[in-house]
């Protein structure tokens, strides 16, 4: 009596569930998957967006918004420098940017007339009048703004021409802030992000 073996497998085919002899091991699967993770992490920084700002201004009104916006992006996960030139310096310099004033003259959003405005000791009660609105409303300061946007990895670069032309001490900038940074850095920093702005 014949028994037929035609669908039982072949005593030298291998089993579906047995290992191969080329199989990686469990050690080698988790350093390949270590390499993926780190080569995904490489990648994702190199294709990260950039944010370019270059700041020009150093009254209390004009200093918030590049930095409102630096700290907004970084939080966003841009890579973000502001470029200080001219005026826009006195918001780096540690002591002077917290003593920022307010131009009450050419400000069609002020609620002073500009005949009222043009008063002598107008700008100071302006900026004090702007002082408590920032505190009443528990607005961060100028000086938190930087602290903060310099935590989350804001480059602030100041302008070296207007450092010479103006006259400043390096060591009076605060802890972090890039100096001897020219206008074409700028320029090609600016190319090469992915949002330029000016304030």
């Amino acid at each position: 009596m014949s028994t037929d073996t035609s669908d039982a497998p072949a005593d030298d085919a291998p089993a579906d569930d047995a290992p191969a002899d080329d199989a990686p091991s469990r050690a080698e699967l988790a350093a390949r998957v270590d390499e993926l993770e780190d080569a995904l992490a490489e990648a994702e920084g190199e294709d990260g967006k950039k944010m370019s700002i270059i700041a020009t201004k150093g009254t209390l009104d004009m200093a918030y918004p590049p930095l409102i916006l630096a700290s907004t992006a970084a939080a966003f996960g841009y890579e973000v420098t502001v470029f200080h030139t001219f005026w826009g310096l006195e918001i780096l310099h540690e002591e002077r940017s917290k003593n920022l004033k307010l131009s009450s003259v050419g400000n069609p959003n002020m609620p002073v007339p500009n005949a009222v405005a043009a008063l002598p000791g107008m700008d100071r009660v302006t900026t004090k009048m702007m002082e408590k609105k920032i505190a009443d409303n528990d607005t961060a300061t100028i000086e938190e703004l930087i602290e903060t946007s310099l935590e989350m990895g804001v480059e602030f670069q100041a302008c070296q021409m207007t450092i010479d032309l103006m006259d400043y001490d390096e060591d009076d900038f605060y802890d972090g802030v890039t100096t001897g940074v020219g206008a074409a850095t700028a320029l090609q920093d600016m190319a090469d992000a992915d949002i330029q702005l000016l304030v």
